[in-house]
């Protein structure tokens, strides 16, 4: 069972549990909080094996997401993926913000950049992968618990982009214990790339936010650049 329907069947036994202790107080019938239950766990249920929880990530998200911060969070986190992927080199092709948009673009998860992978993708089918390549990845795969970790003293998110590094290095033979150092040390790497350039991670943010093109994306932390080079 996924995360997202552990989540949803938490968040039904809440909701469930507190009717149940309401009920008599606002005259509830006992009848309703079971078949509200019984709803909700079948939707549950059915999203699981049938959407792979897509369903219950977008439910979730929208819920989160009446909360201002989670909303900044999420901005943050994938403009320092955004960002690092960008100086080092790393074609974007697009970004989403929300589980919904991801849904649309037909992305997994809750949001994210998405880079034009297609030649690490071909050096790790066939079981090697040059230091310059894997390095830039994993650098950018920490980028967004970096920028969260800066901005926010720290980083809610990034549990899939932990999976994610851990995965390859491991399918290249790396001990859990080397994955472990590598993820601190990329960690640092990646907050030092962002805090180089503060002043394009600020402006690309400010863009984010109001969801301009990935062109746009990319002028502003150009511009950014440009400008804080020419104050040295």
């Amino acid at each position: 069972m996924s995360q997202t329907a552990i989540n949803l069947i938490a968040v039904s036994i809440f909701l469930i549990t507190l009717s149940t202790l309401l009920g008599p107080l606002i005259h509830l019938s006992p009848a309703i909080p079971a078949l509200a239950t019984f709803t909700f766990l079948g939707i549950a249920t059915l999203d699981n094996f049938t959407w792979q929880g897509k369903g219950g990530t977008i439910l979730l998200d929208w819920l989160a997401r009446f909360s201002p911060e989670y909303q900044e969070r999420i901005i943050h986190h994938e403009a320092g993926h955004f960002l690092v992927a960008h100086l080092l080199g790393i074609p974007i092709t697009g970004y989403t913000l929300s589980a919904w948009e991801a849904f649309q673009q037909g992305q997994p998860g809750q949001g994210g950049v998405t880079l034009e992978d297609e030649e690490i993708a071909a050096q790790l089918k066939k079981g090697k992968i040059t230091v310059s390549m894997l390095e830039r990845y994993c650098n950018i795969w920490m980028a967004g618990i970096a920028a969260e970790s800066l901005v926010f003293s720290s980083a809610e998110g990034g549990n899939d982009d932990k999976i994610k590094l851990n995965q390859v290095l491991q399918a290249l033979g790396f001990s859990d214990a080397i994955c472990q150092q590598k993820q601190r040390f990329h960690l640092l790497q990646a907050k030092n790339l962002i805090r180089e350039n503060w002043d394009s991670y600020q402006g690309l943010v400010e863009g984010m936010r109001r969801k301009v093109s990935v062109g746009e994306c990319m002028e502003l932390i150009v511009s950014r650049r440009g400008a804080e080079a020419q104050r040295e």
